[in-house]
């Protein structure tokens, strides 16, 4: 039986009840789960594998973001009426997607206030690794690109110990960095040979803990670098000083 964290609170029969209305697919790596423009009445939440999250770019693809196990897409408005895909989810490595009834996800929702909560820290996750992305396209070189999205993808797509999955294509990488594949092939090229990148034998690419920073190139020592900040905790930390403020003085909303 799938059980979502979101599913925590809610009683053992009833969700025993929800989870009949889920429909559970299978997608080999390449494969389209939801195409853009396609209409749709469905959230879509990773089982396992992962997924990629693509629109139309200027003469080829741009990947937005990635959804890991227990993300959720959905349309731009949470309502129970079929909505408009506004990108193209692919599966990026073999995975399995729950295919879940819009109207039956918002009914937990209005008798669930956890459930909702849990959404929409989902939702502040991805808004805030958005924008950290387009920021860093926007003001990084492509060596700091290329390595910053290596080390992402040890979390996205982990194998062993600081390691991804090697059938994450350069192709891939160039969509999500915002480079042509020329840029990565030639920057991955020139990492392998500074000894910094190497494919181990369980079909993993390691990547240095230092690619973690946006400042790798400073430290000495390439294998260590100050903590970072991610993304998903600065969003989780904003929304919980935001409860925090709304149950401390409930009048100043």
């Amino acid at each position: 039986m799938y059980l979502h964290p979101l599913l925590a609170a809610v009683p053992a029969h009833e969700r025993s009840d929800w989870i009949q209305t889920i429909e559970l697919r299978y997608f080999r790596r390449n494969e389209t789960v939801l195409q853009a423009h396609e209409w749709t009445q469905h959230a879509y939440c990773v089982g396992s594998g992962l997924l990629r999250v693509v629109v139309p770019g200027s003469g080829s693809e741009v990947t937005t973001d990635f959804n890991r196990r227990n993300d959720f897409f959905m349309g731009p408005t949470f309502t129970d009426g079929p909505y408009q895909a506004s990108a193209t989810l692919i599966a990026a490595l073999p995975s399995a997607v729950y295919f879940i009834p819009l109207p039956a996800l918002i009914g937990l929702c209005r008798k669930y206030p956890s459930v909702t909560r849990g959404l929409l820290e989902i939702m502040l996750v991805r808004t805030a690794t958005l924008r950290k992305q387009i920021s860093r396209i926007s003001s990084s070189s492509s060596e700091r690109l290329v390595s910053r999205t290596l080390h992402e993808l040890t979390q996205l797509a982990p194998v062993g110990v600081g390691g991804y999955d090697k059938r994450i294509t350069q192709s891939v990488i160039a969509s999500y960095a915002g480079l042509s594949r020329e840029q990565v092939n030639k920057t991955m090229r020139d990492l392998e040979l500074r000894g910094l990148v190497h494919k181990d034998e369980e079909g993993g690419v390691q990547v240095p803990p230092a690619f973690a920073s946006s400042d790798f190139n400073m430290p000495t020592d390439i294998h260590t670098a100050p903590p970072e900040v991610t993304p998903e905790q600065a969003a989780l930390d904003s929304f919980s000083d935001l409860l925090d403020g709304i149950q401390k003085d409930p009048d100043a909303t």
